[in-house]
C-alpha cells in the first residue's frame, strides 16, 4: 500500500480500482471542461499570508453548519451514483463523516436509500433534493427525509436541464453499467470493484425505485428519470418547498448576487455557491470568483457556503478567509471512497484537517472564526477579479 499523504494519492489509486464509466462520470465537467478546471486553477491563482511569532497553541476548526456542530467546516457534498464507486458507498461514506464529525448530504441520485443510509448511523445526515414533475413523489420524498430525522435539506436548483458530459455519453454511463464488451474488458480489471458489487444487494437507484409507479427496475428507471427534471422549477416552488420542510433549508447551485438575494427571500437559511463543479453551465466562472459578489449582495443575512474545486484543506481556508462559512468536498472523498472504501473517506478527511490546521498556523490563527482577506495575498494583476 502506498503512503497516502495528500488527496492526489488517492486520485492516483482510485482511478486503478473503479471501473472507467465511474471514474470519468466523476472526473469530468461538461462540453469543453473549462469551467472545470477553472474551478481549481482558480484556487491555485490565490496565495497565502505567512505570519511569524503568534501564539498558535491549541488550534480549532471546529465551528458550526446551518447550527450543527461541526469539527471543522466542511461537509460531504452530494454526489450521484455513489453507490456505483463502491459497493454500499454512501453507508461508508455516512458512517465515515459521522466518525469525523461533519455532516454527509445524500443524494436524490443515490444507489442506497435515505432509508438504508438511515439504518445505517446513528447521527443525522443532510438529504439532497432535485425537483422532480412529479409532485407526489417529491412530497414522499421530503416527507422520508423527515422521517429518517435528515437534519437539513440541500435543494438544488441548477439541474433544470442536464448539461452535457462527453465522457458519459460516449461511456455509456449506467447503474449498473451495462455488460458490454468493452465494460466487461474493463471490470476484468477491477476484481475489487466487482466482487464488492456482487456482495450487496443495493445496485440502483434506491431513492427511485420502489417509489414511484410504474419504475420496479433498473430498465424503465433511466427513460422515467430523463423526463423528470423540472425546467419549470422558479421561487415559487421553493417557497412550496419551503412550507413543506420544517428543519434548516440550503439551496445549491447559487451564481449570482441577484439570486442569492431571491434565495434568502425564498427563506433559505444556507446558500451554496456552486456550478456543479462544472458539470452544467460550461463556460461559467468558477464558484470561488463568484464568492466575493455573492457575499456582498446578502450580507451575514443567511449563511453562505461553497463547493466547486476545493480539493485541500488549503482551498477550504481560502474559501472560509474570503468570507464562506462552509464549504463542501464532492470529487476529493469520491477519490478516497473508490480508492479503500470507508477507510478512504476518513483518510480524505483526515488530509483535508491536517492541511486547514496546519496552514491556519502558518498563516497566524487559532481558530477558524478569525480567518479573514488579511490571511490573503492576491497580487494587483488579478485583484479586481476578487473584488
Amino acid at each position: 500500500m502506498p503512503v497516502i499523504t495528500h488527496i492526489a494519492d488517492l486520485k492516483r489509486l482510485y482511478r486503478r480500482r473503479v471501473p472507467r464509466m465511474f471514474y470519468d462520470y466523476a472526473e469530468s465537467g461538461s462540453w469543453t471542461e473549462q469551467t472545470f478546471r477553472d474551478n481549481t486553477s482558480d484556487f491555485a491563482d490565490m496565495r497565502l499570508h505567512q505570519r511569524v511569532a503568534v501564539d498558535i497553541d491549541e488550534r480549532s476548526t471546529a465551528t458550526h453548519m446551518v447550527g450543527q456542530p461541526v469539527a471543522m467546516p466542511v461537509a460531504l457534498a452530494p454526489v450521484g451514483l455513489t453507490g456505483m464507486q463502491h459497493a454500499d458507498g454512501e453507508i461508508l461514506a455516512a458512517r465515515a463523516a459521522e466518525q469525523f464529525g461533519v455532516p454527509f448530504t445524500l443524494s436524490t441520485m443515490s444507489i442506497c436509500s435515505i432509508e438504508d443510509v438511515a439504518a445505517a448511523v446513528s447521527a443525522p445526515f443532510w438529504f439532497q433534493l432535485y425537483v422532480m414533475r412529479d409532485e407526489a413523489f417529491m412530497e414522499r420524498l421530503i416527507a422520508r427525509a423527515a422521517a429518517a430525522r435528515c437534519s437539513a435539506l440541500v435543494l438544488t436548483l441548477d439541474l433544470q436541464v442536464i448539461g452535457q458530459r462527453h465522457k458519459d455519453l460516449k461511456n455509456g454511463l449506467s447503474a449498473p453499467p451495462k455488460l458490454t464488451l468493452p465494460v466487461l474488458a474493463d471490470l476484468a480489471l477491477r476484481w475489487r470493484w466487482g466482487l464488492g458489487m456482487l456482495r450487496t444487494p443495493r445496485r440502483g437507484f434506491g431513492n427511485i425505485v420502489g417509489h414511484v409507479e410504474g419504475v420496479s427496475d433498473v430498465s424503465n428507471l433511466m427513460a422515467w428519470v430523463g423526463e423528470q427534471f423540472d425546467p419549470t422549477l422558479d421561487w415559487a416552488k421553493v417557497r412550496r418547498i419551503r412550507e413543506l420542510w420544517s428543519g434548516p433549508l440550503i439551496l445549491k447551485g447559487i451564481m449570482a448576487p441577484e439570486d442569492a438575494r431571491l434565495a434568502r427571500d425564498a427563506g433559505a437559511d444556507a446558500i451554496v455557491v456552486s456550478n456543479h463543479g462544472g458539470r452544467q453551465l460550461d463556460g461559467a466562472l468558477s464558484a470561488i470568483r463568484m464568492l466575493p459578489a455573492i457575499l456582498d449582495a446578502v450580507g451575514d443575512t443567511l449563511e453562505v457556503h461553497l463547493d466547486s474545486g476545493i480539493r485541500s484543506g488549503q482551498d477550504v481556508l481560502k474559501a472560509l478567509a474570503l468570507g464562506a462559512a462552509g464549504t463542501y468536498i464532492g470529487r476529493a472523498y469520491i477519490y478516497g471512497l473508490g480508492a479503500l472504501g470507508q477507510a478512504g473517506v476518513s483518510r480524505a478527511l483526515e488530509i483535508i484537517h491536517k492541511e486547514l490546521d496546519v496552514t491556519m498556523g502558518f498563516c497566524g490563527e487559532r481558530d477558524v472564526a478569525g480567518l479573514g482577506r488579511h490571511n490573503l495575498l492576491l497580487p494587483a494583476d488579478f485583484a479586481s477579479r476578487w473584488a
